[in-house]
């Protein structure tokens, strides 16, 4: 399964707008940005950011002897559009992400929900050929899904 950076990839591009910078700075930067709440990683930011240059959203120079990054005009409307999304401070939703990412509850929450995962998978495997259980898979997706609204 593909991890998924898109929020490290919005938070590039916002530091791309202040600034072109190279890899490591860009990593140096995510981490200050949360107060070391968030330990970027060359294995999360350089995907990251080839995802970024293969979506023209920034361009990567490599005239110097650092490969320099730097927004683009498809970019900069990227970030105009998430705007519209986010509301307050862009750095100040990246710290507090990050400062819950790394809580004892979130890892608790994350834990329950990859134990779910696993006996939700088992139960579907099960219900192959079998309406019956598909149906009640489905009414119990369901009411779980209207529990959450309701909390």
């Amino acid at each position: 399964m593909r991890k998924r950076r898109g929020f490290v990839q919005v938070a590039i591009l916002h530091l791309l707008k202040e600034e072109s910078m190279h890899g490591y700075q860009i990593m140096k930067e995510l981490e200050e940005r949360s107060n070391g709440a968030y330990s970027a990683s060359a294995g999360t930011v350089y995907p990251a950011l080839q995802e970024l240059v293969d979506q023209n959203l920034i361009e990567l120079d490599t005239a110097s002897d650092k490969k320099v990054y730097s927004l683009n005009e498809n970019g900069r409307k990227r970030i105009d559009e998430s705007v519209h999304h986010v509301e307050g401070d862009f750095w100040v939703e990246w710290k507090e992400r990050m400062t819950w990412k790394n809580s004892e509850e979130s890892v608790q929450l994350k834990a329950a929900m990859d134990r779910w995962e696993k006996e939700f998978r088992i139960a579907l495997k099960q219900a192959r050929g079998n309406p019956g259980r598909v149906h009640e898979l489905i009414a119990f997706v369901d009411e779980m899904t209207g529990r959450l609204k309701k909390h």
